[in-house]
């Protein structure tokens, strides 16, 4: 167990002291608990380090809001111990931070197991849309719904101690570092990275998982030049939990015949081979092995270096999906033509790329401006989407209402009265738990 301060995380180790390390990460809502089924029989051969994310397991509530983020504290936490290099698996979150460590920190890992992980984690605004829900209503919305996302409906009717144990875990960890964490998932996005992840990789997936399924397993197997892809049968997302035999059996074998060793170089660094094995996994039922494409992908093009100031039309971009949402900027990119197309680059790359994007003023205050701009000039259609963003961005229902109620006094009452109905509309259809 650990004390643990500000930008490192909570851990645990099991396991031989002279073992080389094994990390265990988990996804978001669970504790490291959701690996004890593994333990007993990694711990013969390894010496497992488990964490918790910031705010589970009643871990110290600092929010980490990227992935990055995360893996920052995680490597933080290995210095700290003197380990400096590990094998890793790690489930949906705690995939995403195994992929970020392959792709930023590829001395530090020796293996590589990415369980119910996906590149893209669904859509940014299905997790932003989450934390507007969490931070209005709670996690109690969330922790009931919990089981029918992480297990087959058989398991949760069959196994109802265990399905209470899921709800409680949820229910019971930080909402602020929940929304934090559902920013990271909300943020990440290495699609066209994956042909640099170098380390040999298992790609685990249950069969039935309606979270991250087959298809994005598949993506990263394709993408991944040195990867295999398992499928278990009968389970769902949290798969480790469900088909723990199934699930340990993989792990053993990955990690036992894919561990790629240090090479030394003349200078003294070390350095990874140019190209490594595939690790061999024979089919072994009732957990047979399915073995993905392996797709070649050529080297990202390095754009030439511009001169003078950048144009802020990618910034203003990220900005502007990050603000208002996916679905709401595709929509309104796909409508514009030759009339209209010059004006949404222009707002791009001005109001969002200039001025949203200043560091003077947090999203939050900038989303108390615009609405009160908006209520005085009435543009109440405008006023429904910028609803929505300031409850993205970390605006609770009742501080909207303070707002809109120092509108009343400085804008008149007719217009707040108008604006009051078309936030009451909004903030009901976004913070309303979905069934």
């Amino acid at each position: 167990m650990s004390e643990t301060p500000p930008h490192t995380l909570q851990y645990r180790f099991d396991g031989p002291e002279d073992a080389p390390v094994l990390i265990l990460g988990p996804s978001l809502g669970t504790t490291w608990h959701m690996w004890d089924r593994q333990v007993p029989e990694l711990t013969k051969q390894w010496r497992v380090f488990r964490f918790d994310l910031p705010g589970h397991g009643g871990a110290p509530a600092y929010p980490a809001g990227s992935v990055s983020d995360l893996t920052t504290r995680l490597l933080a936490t290995l210095e700290g111990l003197g380990v400096q290099r590990f094998g890793y698996a790690g489930c949906a979150l705690g995939g995403a931070v195994g992929i970020e460590l392959a792709l930023r920190h590829p001395e530090r890992l020796a293996s590589l197991a990415l369980i119910a992980a996906s590149p893209r984690f669904g859509t940014a605004d299905e997790f932003r849309q989450r934390g507007v829900i969490v931070r209005t209503n709670g996690l109690d919305p969330i922790a009931r719904s919990a089981p029918e996302r992480w297990f087959t409906g058989g398991f949760a009717a069959a196994q109802p101690a265990i399905t209470e144990w899921a709800v409680q875990m949820v229910r019971t960890t930080d909402p602020g570092c929940y929304i934090a964490s559902c920013e990271a998932l909300a943020s990440f996005d290495v699609r066209p990275e994956l042909g640099r992840v170098g380390v040999p990789t298992l790609v685990l997936v249950g069969s039935d998982d309606q979270v991250t399924g087959p298809a994005e397993a598949r993506t990263l197997v394709a993408g991944i030049p040195d990867a295999r892809l398992a499928v278990v049968p009968g389970a769902s997302h949290l798969v480790p939990v469900e088909q723990p035999g199934a699930v340990t059996d993989l792990l053993v074998r990955h990690f036992s015949t894919a561990w790629q060793p240090v090479f030394e170089t003349s200078t003294g660094q070390t350095a990874l081979p140019a190209a490594a094995l595939k690790p061999v996994l024979s089919p072994a039922p009732p957990q047979p092995l399915q073995t993905g494409p392996v797709a070649e992908i050529a080297p990202l093009a390095v754009p030439p270096q511009g001169q003078g100031r950048p144009d802020p039309y990618d910034a203003g971009i990220k900005v502007r999906r990050e603000v208002l949402g996916d679905a709401h900027v595709d929509r309104a990119l796909a409508q514009a033509d030759e009339f209209s197309g010059d004006f949404q680059e222009f707002i791009t790359r001005y109001a969002w790329g200039e001025i949203w994007d200043r560091p003077g003023l947090d999203r939050r205050t900038r989303s108390c401006v615009t609405l009160t701009a908006l209520v005085a000039g009435g543009h109440l259609d405008e006023l429904a989407f910028h609803t929505r963003a300031a409850l993205r961005n970390g605006l609770t229902p009742g501080e909207i209402k303070e707002v809109l109620l120092q509108a009343a006094v400085y804008c008149g009452v007719p217009a707040a009265n108008s604006a009051f109905k078309v936030a009451q509309q909004v903030i009901r259809e976004e913070t309303t738990p979905q069934d």
